[in-house]
């Protein structure tokens, strides 16, 4: 693949502030997350950044996973850098892109760099920082982020719009589910988290995982909880990952497939971000800017 540098879609950045007219846009940002492993997320992030992209939102998957890293693997592509040669100062963040399907970008992560799952705050910081300077013409970022309630997990998710909670029907996955939005609403400030349920065996399974999350934190959280829907169990999705595949492109008829593309049509209405909201957030100056340009117009 030829360097992003050489690549007329990323235009170089000229010197000096650019005009209001030219300046992009904010980038719509939503995080995926879950409690406990195995329950799907990077599915999720994968066929959600997927369904974006093909809906017409310019759309870049970054893989946040930083010592399990495996959205790469899931779509079957070998990237020459990641996200672990940036914080070695071996590349550029923008060297790290991949061109995935569909046209969208992916930011890979390490796989088996235990270093990378004991990064500090203020490294997990500078890397959301980092995308402040990658001038890649998108709409929507998808971050597919690890497992659990460690510090990145926190820190991707307080500088995303929009947070996605995977929960499926066993009881460890809703309880980590309630303890990963616990930590981001009293910790992080997180006042709104949407619900997906996967791997369901019926409509109405999604929609009571839904409830059960939602009898807990109304009574001990000041968060409020989105249904998003449910992904049904579907054998489509199973053989697309065993051919290193989205399944919205693998088998584009299959149940699981019109899920996502409903979820993604939801996530599509989203209100995009008018202005920072005082922390940490990806693509900052792109918020900043709105302002001015907002009155010039």
């Amino acid at each position: 693949m030829p360097s992003p540098d050489h690549n007329p879609a990323f235009p170089a950045a000229q010197p000096g502030a650019a005009p209001e007219s030219v300046r992009p846009a904010p980038v719509r940002v939503i995080a995926v997350a879950s409690g406990k492993g195995g329950v799907g997320k990077t599915n999720v992030s994968v066929n959600l950044a997927l369904s974006l992209q093909n809906a017409g939102q310019r759309t870049l998957l970054l893989d946040t996973d930083l010592g399990l890293a495996n959205v790469d693997v899931m779509l079957g592509l070998s990237p020459r850098f990641t996200l672990a040669d940036v914080l070695a100062g071996r590349c550029e963040l923008r060297d790290t892109l991949l061109e995935g399907p569909g046209g969208m970008w992916i930011v890979p992560a390490a796989s088996g760099k235990r270093h990378m799952t004991e990064l500090l705050p203020q490294q997990h910081v500078g890397l959301v920082h980092a995308f402040s300077q990658l001038d890649v013409p998108i709409d929507t970022m998808v971050v597919d982020n690890a497992a659990g309630i460690a510090d990145g997990v926190l820190t991707f998710c307080q500088a995303a719009q929009d947070v996605i909670v995977v929960v499926c029907d066993e009881p460890a996955s809703v309880t980590d589910a309630y303890a990963l939005i616990k930590v981001l609403s009293r910790d992080r400030g997180v006042s709104r988290v949407q619900i997906l349920a996967n791997q369901v065996q019926h409509a109405a399974e999604g929609r009571q995982l839904f409830d059960k999350l939602q009898r807990v934190t109304s009574k001990f959280l000041d968060v409020t909880l989105n249904y998003l829907g449910a992904i049904p169990r579907d054998e489509w999705l199973r053989r697309a990952v065993q051919r290193q595949e989205a399944v919205v492109d693998a088998f584009p008829s299959a149940p699981a497939s019109a899920a996502f593309r409903d979820i993604a049509r939801r996530a599509g209405q989203w209100q995009s971000p008018q202005g920072p909201r005082g922390h940490v957030e990806f693509f900052m100056e792109r918020l900043i800017a709105q302002p001015s340009r907002s009155a010039a117009a």
